[in-house]
């Protein structure tokens, strides 16, 4: 069965770390426990009931508490379920800002940093060029970039 714990926002790994040494320690019927990414302030815990569950829990730092009802697998499986970017922006591609500082502006893509999900372009309609990196998020592409 899998419960969600509430936890202090911002604590959730540093929670799971805890809660996953109490279950070693005391050997209990606790099976994973999981941090979802953009789930601020719970986890997910896969216990054997729901008592098993309250006892990992109890007089731990930043819990606060339990929902009331098991999380069904068809919803787990929603939330774990990876997400493909729905634009793939490479270097040379025309970009236009949708929010932030550069809300309108139109940029060439001169970097690509995948893992921290941010671009470094060029602004193109300014005087002098600088370099700005901000997340990848922020802009959409509006011109794809000739194949080599």
């Amino acid at each position: 069965m899998y419960f969600v714990i509430r936890v202090t926002s911002s604590q959730e790994k540093i929670t799971a770390d805890i809660l996953e040494n109490k279950v070693e320690k005391e050997q209990m019927p606790v099976y994973a426990i999981v941090v979802v990414e953009g789930m601020r302030g719970y986890l997910i815990i896969e216990s054997q009931d729901e008592v098993g569950c309250r006892n990992l829990i109890m007089n731990e730092p930043h819990v606060k508490g339990m929902l009331p009802k098991p999380l069904a697998e068809e919803d787990l499986s929603k939330m774990l379920e990876v997400k493909n970017v729905v634009q793939d922006i490479a270097v040379n591609d025309k970009v236009e800002f949708l929010s932030g500082p550069f809300k309108g502006y139109k940029a060439k893509v001169i970097k690509v940093d995948s893992a921290k999900d941010e671009i470094t372009v060029e602004l193109m309609d300014v005087a002098v060029p600088i370099p700005v990196t901000t997340k990848s998020n922020t802009a959409r592409i509006i011109e794809k970039a000739e194949p080599v």
